[in-house]
């Protein structure tokens, strides 16, 4: 008895710190700490299961061979993990963040799975199973086709005729095995494994036609039904560590996922259903008039070093080309020369939420320098020169203009309204709504065309000369 009030004192701590580590993770300089408080609680939490936990069948995890088990795969995974997140490009973290997550959706499933025929009589409890194992098997299924889309193994949609229809059949028809099973005291594993298996279909079902720009949102989801499932966990086993930070998980995913439908301003109906992202370049802001105007580099480079105030919206591109640190020498440069320079972060800017906030701390940039959309907006007016790198759709003016445009609506940063626009981008191909970017053809917009890294490099070169 006394090994279980030490056990739920862990528990206590640990649930505990969960919820300071994740307050913590709201603000730059405490993240970092945030992020290892959370872990010093899963630890605790871990090692308390595993010395502490007593069985009610009285089976015990402390013989010889299981602690074997149990700490080989402790030690597998944390060296997969460690090794995979150390090695893994910040281009790379957004599918690396949907695997992780895949992976809990997974852990749910097959404990789901594991423990129905343990509780093959209490109906209330494989009401739980049944919970858990759908979620998390929905959540495993969609993860690993969010992490192909997003590495390009995937590289389109896939359209099923009327998948609409498709997924509410089939999302109907989980749901009443599921409760078949629960209401009919069915014993039999066949049926439980066709229920994990309809899942499973449904998870893919579910992302495969969601468009490449509402990924981030997609993950989001995904990630909210990882901490339910793992709650679910936490009711089977009346495990209060295990609830709270499948709670925490849950409501944070749910509220992010909100937000980012906010910033596009986009339901999440039509998110799920509409698959933006994979317009053509026919659709709506498509016949945009008017020409290109191109800028040297030694252009660029006088333009910006006698301004007195540079706005950087950063994008996808700057990601891709590894350019965070170069735009940084850009910043130091400029401030150097009495230049203001802030950068504009647009909510939904990269491929997941904070995206580019990771990316520019990656570099040791302020993030005093870092302004949200609602904040930087009243600034463009009064700026000489923005500096788009790497983004488009979140800088289109036909989100505010063309009625007709797959993003009409959707908040933007305001950056026509700045003296003079600087957009630097490979090529002229459109952005993930597939639409033509008015901005681009405005008279205050030159194009400076170039891989990122490249172009800011001859830039910072040519600034030193001056």
């Amino acid at each position: 008895m006394t090994q279980k009030y030490i056990l739920d004192i862990l528990y206590l701590i640990g649930s505990v710190t969960f919820v300071i580590g994740l307050k913590m993770l709201g603000g730059p300089q405490t993240a970092r700490r945030g992020n290892l408080v959370a872990a010093f609680g899963m630890t605790i939490a871990i090692l308390g299961t595993i010395f502490l936990y007593e069985d009610p069948h009285g089976n015990t995890s402390r013989e010889t061979l299981k602690l074997a088990i149990i700490f080989g795969g402790l030690a597998f995974g944390t060296i997969v993990g460690w090794m995979t997140a150390k090695r893994v490009k910040m281009t790379a973290m957004p599918e690396l963040v949907s695997l992780f997550n895949g992976m809990g959706g997974a852990c749910a499933a097959l404990i789901s799975l594991l423990e129905f025929k343990h509780n093959v009589h209490d109906p209330a409890r494989i009401g739980i199973i049944m919970a858990g194992m759908i979620i998390g098997s929905v959540s495993f299924s969609g993860s690993i086709i969010a992490f192909m889309k997003l590495n390009g193994t995937l590289k389109k949609s896939i359209r099923i005729p009327s998948y609409n229809i498709v997924n509410a059949i089939m999302l109907l028809l989980n749901v009443v095995v599921a409760v078949w099973i629960t209401a009919a005291h069915v014993e039999s594993m066949t049926w439980v494994v066709a229920a994990f298996a309809l899942a499973l279909l449904y998870g893919v079902l579910f992302v495969v036609p969601i468009g490449g720009a509402d990924m981030p949102v997609v993950i989001s989801l995904l990630n909210s039904f990882t901490g339910l499932a793992a709650a679910f966990g936490g009711f089977l086993y009346d495990n209060q560590v295990m609830l709270t930070g499948g709670i925490l998980v849950g409501s944070a995913g749910t509220l992010l996922t909100v937000a980012m439908c906010k910033a596009m301003n986009r339901p999440l109906f039509n998110v799920i259903f509409g698959a933006f992202g994979e317009a053509v370049a026919t659709g709506g802001g498509s016949d945009v008039k008017g020409s290109i105007k191109d800028i040297s580099i030694s252009d660029a480079a006088v333009l910006m070093n006698y301004s007195k105030k540079v706005i950087i919206v950063p994008g996808y591109g700057l990601a891709v080309a590894q350019a965070q640190h170069v735009i940084h020498e850009l910043e130091s440069l400029l401030e150097e020369r009495g230049v203001q320079v802030k950068y504009a972060i647009h909510p939904v800017a990269g491929r997941m939420p904070g995206h580019m906030n990771v990316l520019l701390a990656e570099s040791n940039v302020d993030y005093g320098k870092l302004a949200e959309m609602e904040e930087i907006n009243p600034e463009f007016s009064s700026t000489d020169v923005v500096l788009v790198v790497g983004a488009n759709d979140v800088v289109n003016p036909a989100a505010k203009t063309d009625p007709s445009s797959p993003i009409y609506g959707m908040p933007i940063l305001d950056v026509e309204s700045a003296q003079h626009i600087i957009v630097n981008k490979r090529s002229m191909n459109a952005g993930y709504a597939g639409i033509e970017n008015e901005l681009f053809y405005n008279p205050k917009t030159s194009m400076l065309f170039g891989d990122a890294k490249d172009a800011l490099t001859k830039l910072v070169t040519e600034l030193k000369t001056l």
